[in-house]
């Protein structure tokens, strides 16, 4: 296996769990911060004979499966490139758009190649989105509130974009909603350009960034 982003938040948490599975083998690992290292002297440990690369395709030697907890900007290159190879892939990474889904699936399709993807493996995320497209079909009004730092980097969340594009598939919500006020909030609703505008109506930007100025995740 071969995990895109080990050195991030997610990433690095991956690590260890791959290297303690009895059927798994960790052969390489992508980060641009560290790459031509030994990913465990990376990771602030001792080697671990896990070659760092940065880039995916020059990852994937002897490779089955790519991991990627990488960044919205990147993950859906990084699958193109995976796909391409001939390797499975394993998304965790948020923010790829519906039009980027069907595009991997084609090419996933083309190639018999195997590809999970999944914006959040939280089991409560699931459940939300869940009973949300439950309720949407019944409710006449409905809202999407992202809560998260405005210091964070894809916002609004990939968790409420895929949210919002799965709502606007099964109905529009009736009514309009107040515009946000805040910059914060004004700032989070402008970049959903790339949402389909039946979604919209329904979205609206939390005004209330966290005090916490935790790495960690910050979706609600």
């Amino acid at each position: 296996m071969c995990i895109a982003g080990a050195t991030g938040w997610t990433g690095r948490a991956l690590v260890p769990a791959v290297l303690e599975a009895p059927d798994l083998a960790l052969t390489s690992a992508v980060s641009r911060s560290a790459a031509g290292r030994d990913l465990g002297e990376a990771l602030g440990g001792a080697a671990l004979r896990v070659p760092v690369r940065a880039s995916v395709e020059d990852a994937l030697d002897g490779v089955d499966v790519l991991i990627d907890y990488t960044s919205a900007t990147a993950v859906k290159a990084n699958a193109m490139a995976a796909i391409e190879a001939g390797v499975g892939v394993v998304v965790g990474t948020s923010g790829l758009t519906a039009t980027d889904l069907a595009e991997i699936d084609l090419a996933a399709r083309e190639r018999s190649v195997g590809v999970v993807a999944s914006g959040n493996f939280s089991v409560t995320a699931a459940m939300c989105q869940a009973a949300a497209l439950l309720a949407a079909r019944h409710l006449a009004h409905w809202e999407i509130i992202d809560y998260a730092s405005d210091a964070k980097p894809d916002v609004p969340s990939g968790t409420a974009r895929e949210l919002a594009e799965r709502l606007g598939e099964i109905r529009q919500p009736e009514g309009g909603l107040p515009a946000p006020r805040s910059p914060w909030a004004q700032r989070l609703a402008a970049s959903l350009s790339a949402v389909p505008k039946s979604t919209l109506c329904g979205f609206r930007a939390s005004s209330f960034p966290p005090k916490s100025s935790s790495p960690g995740p910050t979706n609600r």
